[in-house]
């Protein structure tokens, strides 16, 4: 896999940390509005273990409106610092929106998180002129920055769901982005409602079968709130518990807000499946 000037080993599994620039976020709830308060953030995940930071500047929620013109005011400049401060970090922006693509590459993504499904068709030939990573994610063709109501399927909801993003996969490899650099995300919520989100997660392992790299965005969820009858803040037990059996079945991006925790169930993970040593053994050993 490779993201942008960042390649990785097929059975690496990394932490891609949440960084939001808006006032209005559902779990931070604008902690990191400010340009130096979402460059501390990144300071700290960076240190905490994060592989990737996912830089946002329009939440996913209904709210009010971000033009085009504000969103790239809220994300470029903070690209271009985390680019000169962490050389070796990943830069992810969470857009599906082409113009802001172009910015952001400018300024120094590597990759273009397009949690809507391609709504705007234009930005796969931003990130194959670039030559950045692009994620494909499936929203059963909601509109941004809309709830889904009364959502349906007509057959099997998984079927649906990889048919969707490995058709936004091929298309961004036919304009040009490097097959090794598609990443397909189930997009947990979006257009779907609890049971079929859990549906897909039980099933991971048949998106992971396709090939291509899945990123899962589980992190403190309204599947995760409805499943366990909790709120936003009383999520995360819920999260790790999903992250670590989306692991199981192989998938290989975790876009989190919790870096250390994850890290951590990652990493036990890893080591169950005997694709990471125990960092030290000395029980029955001295």
């Amino acid at each position: 896999m490779r993201l942008g000037r960042h390649s990785f080993a097929d059975d690496a599994m990394l932490v891609m940390a949440i960084v939001n620039r808006t006032p209005d976020s559902f779990y931070d709830q604008g902690a990191t509005f400010a340009e130096d308060k979402a460059m501390e953030r990144v300071d700290l995940v960076v240190e905490q273990g994060a592989d990737i930071v996912d830089i946002g500047g329009v939440k996913a929620a209904p709210g009010g409106d971000v033009d085009v013109a504000e969103e790239i005011d809220r994300v470029a400049g903070l690209v271009a610092r985390v680019r000169e401060a962490h050389p070796q970090l990943v830069v992810s922006v969470d857009t599906w929106r082409a113009e802001v693509g172009e910015a952001v590459c400018a300024a120094g993504a590597d990759v273009l998180n397009d949690a809507w499904g391609g709504a705007d068709p234009g930005l796969v030939d931003v990130a194959a002129a670039h030559d950045v990573a692009i994620i494909c994610t499936h929203t059963g063709g909601v509109e941004p920055r809309t709830r889904p109501f009364r959502t349906g399927f007509e057959g099997d909801v998984v079927a649906d769901v990889i048919e969707g993003v490995l058709g936004y996969a091929e298309r961004a490899v036919a304009a040009g982005v490097a097959r090794e650099s598609v990443v397909i995300d189930p997009a947990h919520d979006f257009g779907k409602n609890t049971h079929h989100t859990l549906e897909v997660t039980r099933r991971l392992d048949e998106m992971v079968d396709t090939g291509w790299p899945v990123l899962v965005s589980l992190s403190n969820k309204d599947f995760v709130g409805e499943t366990l009858d909790r709120p936003v803040d009383q999520r995360l037990i819920g999260t790790l518990a999903t992250t670590a059996v989306s692991a199981w079945l192989g998938a290989r991006v975790y876009r989190v807000h919790e870096v250390s925790e994850t890290r951590q169930v990652l990493d036990m993970v890893a080591t169950l499946r005997g694709e990471r040593p125990p960092a030290r053994t000395i029980r029955g050993l001295a």
